[in-house]
């Protein structure tokens, strides 16, 4: 299995583990938002956001979304595009009662849309959070040979 294989597969465990990401439109001045994905195993070029239609995300187009694990040894920007999903099976798919509370109107509520994160590239990065890890770098030692193999910027 090649380093870009390990990084790539170290990226979709930690994003299964904490979903959360922040996502903003490509040349947007706006902050990127907070936002849950849906995963799905079999769908390995795609998640779901369920959001507003008057959110700043709505008109979808390209995307950029930042993605740090919760250990902080794995950190993700991921590049794509966001399409509003019409596909009534997918939206329901993933439908919850966490995805409820957010809308008074349930899932019929006409302020629901459901986007599409179509992936792109994104370039990935671990951080070598071990005790020793740690050790070098409060202690000033030099860590840049250890993070070697450590940085892929992959297709997604």
């Amino acid at each position: 299995m090649t380093d870009d294989t390990k990084i790539r597969e170290h990226f979709w465990k930690e994003l299964a583990a904490s979903p959360f990401l922040m996502v903003g439109l490509d040349g947007n001045h706006e902050h990127s938002l907070p936002m849950t994905a849906q995963l799905d195993k079999e769908a390995d070029s795609a998640f779901w956001f369920y959001t507003s239609r008057d959110n700043r995300l709505a008109p979808g187009g390209p995307a950029m979304a930042q993605f740090a694990a919760k250990g902080h040894d794995l950190f993700a920007c991921i590049h794509g595009t966001l399409v509003e999903e019409k596909d009534p099976a997918v939206i329901d798919r993933y439908w919850s009662k966490p995805v409820e509370a957010w809308y008074p109107g349930g899932r019929n509520d006409p302020s629901l849309l459901m986007l599409r994160f179509e992936l792109g590239d994104a370039e990935i990065w671990q951080a070598d959070m071990s005790i020793k890890g740690l050790f070098k770098m409060m202690t000033g030692q030099d860590v840049r040979s250890d993070m070697k193999g450590k940085h892929a910027e992959v297709a997604l």
